[in-house]
């Protein structure tokens, strides 16, 4: 399967990793229909600002609206669908909007899929919906264990794909992503607050400083999820996309301030610390299956990518209006 001249569409789009595939689509030469959450402002989120918007046709909507979600889904063949509630935080205050988004949004996103039956389904996942790893490195095999109100609506989201793949052969992948960080990332991820508390105020203030994460830079998991959109014969699998590289978010602290050349004091802050059965404490991905089937590895490197990020921050610092911890 090649995207070139494919009718494609991404929900999600005006996200931090959505903008970026967007714009790698465009560039594959696929015909891209962007799906952007409906607001009073009429804005796209990062589409705005992209070199490649005039290239695509933006849909604002809400994925919570079936008739409106069919509508844009008529004529097309493959399916990127990104578009969820992410912050984990949030989650524990308002479980039902992430039920509502996460789960009713994909299930509308699959059966207007199955009407006018594309070629592939790409369902994004979350390396949060293994909970903390009861092995390492993790495969796909590894239980589901639903830690936050956020993983949980992610493994039903995850578990209503893979039902339309068993009950009406819908093409459906799913990708499962590490934790991807670069530019566009908000102040909310982990990455982001370290660098900016570094450029802003000196100190860092974070939660728990031992959970250990698998980093993955924007870029490898865009690559990673075009191969899913184009390999054939992979229909039914989940694949994960990792680095295979785990480290310590207090490593990682001292790992910016070095790249950075400051001095990095850090501050618990209790707000910021997740209720201890809630904390996923590691996450080590085995991308074996990632390699075999779609012939894809990590290009860049954490260090690579920290730099990446560092400088493009630097350079959009009005972009982000306050260091506060916002959930």
């Amino acid at each position: 399967m090649s995207m070139e001249n494919k009718q494609v569409l991404i929900s999600g789009a005006g996200g931090f990793i959505g903008s970026h595939l967007a714009e790698a689509l465009v560039d594959s030469g696929a015909r891209v229909r962007a799906l952007v959450h409906y607001n009073a402002l009429g804005l796209n989120g990062w589409l705005d600002t992209s070199p490649a918007r005039d290239q695509m046709e933006i849909i604002r909507l809400d994925v919570c609206d079936r008739d409106s979600v069919l509508e844009a889904m008529r004529d097309v063949q493959v399916v990127f669908h990104l578009a969820a509630l992410i912050a984990i935080p949030y989650s524990y205050h308002a479980p039902s909007s992430y039920v509502r988004t996460n789960i009713e949004g994909t299930l509308n996103m699959l059966q207007s899929a199955r009407t006018v039956q594309v070629e592939r389904f790409i369902q994004m996942s979350s390396s949060e919906v293994y909970g903390t790893a009861r092995y390492t490195p993790i495969d796909e095999a590894h239980p589901l264990q639903g830690q936050s109100p956020y993983s949980a609506s992610k493994i039903g989201a995850d578990k209503i794909a893979e039902s339309f793949y068993y009950s009406f052969g819908t093409p459906i992948v799913t990708a499962r992503a590490f934790n991807t960080f670069g530019p566009r990332q908000s102040a909310r991820a982990v990455i982001p607050t370290i660098i900016l508390q570094c450029l802003k105020e000196g100190s860092i203030h974070l939660g728990n400083l031992s959970p250990r994460r698998d980093l993955n830079y924007v870029s490898n998991t865009v690559e990673g999820l075009l191969l899913a959109g184009s390999r054939p014969g992979i229909e039914g699998q989940t694949i994960n996309l990792g680095s295979g590289r785990e480290i310590s978010i207090g490593d990682l602290v001292e790992l910016i301030g070095n790249i950075m050349h400051v001095p990095v004091p850090v501050e618990v802050e209790e707000l910021r610390v997740r209720p201890p059965g809630s904390e996923v404490e590691r996450l080590l991905a085995d991308n074996s299956r990632a390699r075999q089937l779609l012939g894809w590895q990590p290009k860049v490197s954490l260090e690579d990518g920290l730099m990446r990020t560092i400088a493009w921050i630097e350079q959009n610092l009005e972009r982000y209006h306050s260091n506060a911890y916002t959930i």
